[in-house]
Formats: structure tokens, C-alpha cells, sequence
């Protein structure tokens, strides 16, 4: 039955995809499913958004200097050094007092602290912090984000960074450990801000804090060299519809006792902004992973008190956005029994890094907003791990009725189809189809959880169609799809 219904749809659906325009697909880029770019019909799939998997606290404050460690980076992998390395916002038992400090893996699970003697935090240079300047102090001190640019002709400046909590100074680094500030202009940000690399188009990312109509909002900007930078005049913000599902959110926060509960409440204070927003390239679009702040009540001395739910959102020319898996959340409190940090505060990293057939995702978890009468030992943040199969933000989902996806024509680059699909209860069918919507090439079914398989072909093969027009007729059953490209 499944493979009729699929000769059907290939026969009705011909003619329009000959009709539409072709979609630029360069070789080896992976199609995701996070909007409809590229897709001419779908027929009884079901888009679903994926959490990643939590691994709990990596990274502890476990230091005498420490009480909360949080991270606005990604780790960067050091071929060099061969470890990754990731710097840290780490608050003191000091009043007062902060810096930002490093650490280091082989494994990206196991982190050490190495004593850099740069910074004296209580009269001692045995510590970890990492200081552009040994005597600046918070917030001028604050190390706030850092990159790895490893196509920077000069050696000196592979590691890129903004400096100061309040306005973003360029840095340069050799190593990550030891930098110089670079002579030109300082970005405006207040103390939120977060940056990447798109190595695609070589250039660098950052969202610096703002006003908006609801509160906190970023802007986004850019550059080239890291020296000259644009301000696009993208301002990310909440909106109307946040509003609402806020009041849902904390209602139903209120109503579930396993969750950390906010110390203050008052209806009147409730209200929804962005609190920080890493904004990377991944494959063929960009993604950015808003951290949405709950304000639930004014704390008597000070901000307001709340929680942070971590959304999703997409682009392809940073320039218009759209709101992944309709607001649900991507990444949301832990439980409070268990020991996890992540319970209130969750601000995302810039970007995640890509291991193996994963993506990892290193986020900031905080126990609370508002500080309770009793606070807890053990310290108040830590760096969290998060685990998502590669290219797995959003599935396109079939049922025990079979689903079918028509692509919009592509140029094929190659002459090999690949595809990441868990069809372990069912199975996934591919015909490539020519300019005159024609089969070219019929796919042999594809079973079993793949993450990368290559097509084999059971009719025709894609030496006939390498370089021209093509289209995909993929359908599935008890299936699910996340991405697929040629090679």
C-alpha cells in the first residue's frame, strides 16, 4: 500500500515541482526542517521540535573563589593544544567581586582549572581567573564572550573576544589565556550579549543588549574583521503573544511543586522579555536560542524575580526571523529533586559544538533568581550539559498513515543522497525526480535509526542528473525525518 500511494503522489505532484524555482543547495549541506524553506508540499507529516538530552553539571564551583560560575561561549576545540576551552562569568563569596575565569577538557566531560596567576582574587595569584588588564575589577574585568577564529591569517588573533560587562571592547588572543585589546571602537551593550563565528561567510555574529517594547532586547550586529562592525537594525524582542503564553507558563509553573518555585509573585508584575540570545550558523540557516525571562514579582531591593525558559528560532538572512516549534520550549527547568542547578536561570551558550553524530550544548543553570531565606550549600550555578542527536531540532513525522514530502528543484551537486531518519518502526522511501518531473532514480526503503545512511537505489542512480534540476518525493511511515543531503 505504502509504495502505490507513493507512485500516486509522485505522478500528482510532478508537474509542480517542475514548476517551482530552484533552491540553492551547495554539496554536503545538510536540508533541515525548521521552516519550509526548500519545500514544495507536504502530505501528512508532522513537524516535531526535539529537547536535547540533559547530562547534568560539567562544570561545578568547587573553588574557594567560587559561588556561581555561568558562560555567554561555546567551548572551542584547540587543534593545537588538542582540549577545549571555555571561559566562565564567575561570581565570588566577596561582595562585590567577580571576573571571568578558565577551564579546559580533553574530553569536553572532564573540566580542569588551571592556576594562571593573573588576577589576585584576596591577595592571592593562585587562581583561574583570566585578566586582560591584572587590575581591573567587575564590571570592566568581565570577559564576557570568546570565539575561535582559526582562519585569522595572524596567529596572534585566532582567539576573538568582548570585554566589559557594560559596552563590548574587542580582544584578541593567541591562546585564550592571554590578550590585548584591540584599537577601536567599543560596541554598545548593556550587560547581556553573546557572539559566534559563521565560518561560512567568515564573519562574526553578536547580539548586544538593548531596549525593546517589552523590556530586554538584542540587537544584532556584525563584521568582517572583528575591528569594523554594522548594526544590521534587527532588534529581537518579545511581543504580544509571549505575553500571553507567560502568564500560562508561570501559572503553570505555580501549579507543579516539583519546579523551583519564584520567592515573589504578583500578577501584576507579570511580563516576558529576552534575557539573552545566542544567535550561530548551523548548515544552510541560522538558529538562535532566545532565553525567555518569566518575571513573576519585584523583589523588594533590586530586579524582579522569575525563571527562563530557552526557545527556538530561525533566519536565513539574519535579517527576518521566525518562532520554532510554535514557542514550546527547547530547553526548560530540571526538577528540583536531584541535585541539578538548572532549576530557575537557563541562558544559553553562543553556539553548540558538533561531536561525532551530536550536537552538545553547554548552558548555564542557575538554582534560583530571588535568594531564599535558607540558600542552599554547594554553590548557585555551574555550567550544564546538554545532548541532541545531530541536526535533530525538528523532525518532520509520519504515523502508521503514510506522510510524503515534495522538495522544491535543486541543482544536485553530487551523486550521492544521504539522509538522517530513525525509522526503526517503519520506513522511509525516496524517487529523485528530473526537470520533466519525471522518476529518474527509485531509493531501496530505508530502515533502522540512520543518522547519515547513503542511499542505495533500486532503479536508476543520479550520474545522469549530477549538475542539473532535481527534486525529492520522500515519503514515510512510522518514521521520522531530520535532514538530508547530497555528497
Amino acid at each position: 500500500m505504502l509504495r502505490n500511494r507513493f507512485a500516486l503522489c509522485v505522478v500528482l505532484l510532478a508537474a509542480t515541482a517542475a514548476a517551482q524555482d530552484t533552491v540553492p543547495v551547495s554539496i554536503g549541506e545538510r536540508q533541515l526542517f525548521l521552516d519550509d524553506h526548500g519545500i514544495s508540499k507536504i502530505d501528512g507529516l508532522q513537524r516535531t521540535l526535539h529537547q536535547p538530552e540533559k547530562r547534568g553539571a560539567v562544570i561545578k564551583p568547587n573553588q574557594p573563589w567560587e559561588t556561581t560560575l555561568q558562560t555567554r561561549c561555546a567551548p572551542v576545540w584547540d587543534e593545537q593544544a588538542k582540549r577545549y576551552k571555555l571561559w566562565l562569568i564567575t561570581s565570588t563569596p566577596a561582595p562585590g567581586v567577580a571576573g571571568t575565569t578558565y577551564a579546559e577538557s580533553v574530553d569536553g566531560v572532564n573540566w580542569t582549572k588551571p592556576i594562571l596567576r593573573q588576577w589576585k582574587y584576596q591577595d592571592s595569584l593562585e587562581n583561574n581567573f583570566v585578566a586582560v588588564e591584572p587590575d581591573s575589577a567587575w564590571p570592566a574585568n568581565a570577559m564576557e564572550n570568546v570565539v575561535y577564529d582559526p582562519d585569522d591569517a595572524d596567529p596572534q588573533r585566532r582567539f576573538k573576544g568582548f570585554l566589559g560587562a557594560f559596552g563590548r571592547q574587542p580582544i584578541v588572543s593567541p591562546d585564550g589565556i592571554h590578550w590585548n585589546k584591540l584599537d577601536v571602537p567599543v560596541l554598545p551593550s548593556s550587560d547581556e550579549s553573546n557572539l559566534s563565528y559563521d565560518r561560512q561567510s567568515r564573519s562574526f555574529i553578536a547580539t548586544l543588549k538593548t531596549s525593546g517594547p517589552f523590556g530586554r532586547s538584542h540587537g544584532i550586529w556584525t563584521s568582517k574583521d572583528f575591528q569594523t562592525w554594522t548594526n544590521t537594525g534587527v532588534l529581537i524582542h518579545a511581543d504580544e503573544e509571549d505575553q500571553r503564553l507567560a502568564k500560562a507558563n508561570i501559572l503553570k509553573r505555580l501549579a507543579d511543586d516539583q519546579f523551583q518555585q519564584p520567592r515573589y509573585n504578583d500578577p501584576a508584575d507579570y511580563n516576558a522579555d529576552i534575557y539573552n540570545i545566542g544567535v550561530f550558523r548551523y548548515e544552510g540557516l541560522y538558529v538562535a536560542m532566545p532565553a525567555v525571562y518569566h518575571a513573576t514579582g519585584k523583589i523588594p531591593i533590586g530586579n524582579t524575580d522569575g525563571f527562563h525558559l530557552v526557545q527556538l528560532r530561525s533566519s536565513r538572512n539574519l535579517q527576518t526571523w521566525q518562532h520554532v516549534g510554535d514557542r514550546k520550549t527547547f530547553i526548560g527547568p530540571s526538577p528540583v529533586k536531584g541535585g541539578a542547578f538548572d532549576l530557575t536561570q537557563l541562558l544559553p551558550p553562543s553556539a553548540p559544538i558538533v561531536r561525532d553524530d551530536e550536537l552538545w550544548f553547554y548552558y548555564t543553570g542557575i538554582k534560583y533568581r530571588a535568594e531564599p531565606a535558607q540558600p542552599e550549600s554547594g554553590g548557585i550555578g555551574a555550567i550544564c550539559l546538554a545532548v541532541l542527536r545531530r541536526d535533530g531540532f525538528v523532525s518532520l513525522d509520519a504515523g502508521d498513515e503514510p506522510g510524503t514530502l515534495l522538495t522544491k528543484p535543486f541543482v544536485l551537486a553530487g551523486t550521492t543522497l544521504h539522509v538522517n531518519v530513525d525509522a526503526r518502526a517503519g520506513e522511509l522511501g525516496v524517487t529523485v525526480l528530473g526537470e520533466d518531473g519525471q522518476a529518474v532514480a527509485v531509493a531501496e526503503p530505508v530502515t533502522g535509526n540512520q543518522l547519515h545512511t547513503a542511499l542505495r537505489w533500486k532503479s536508476g542512480n543520479l550520474n545522469s542528473v549530477k549538475g542539473k534540476s532535481v527534486s525529492l518525493q520522500l515519503s514515510l511511515r512510522k518514521a521520522q525525518l531530520y535532514s538530508f543531503w547530497s555528497e
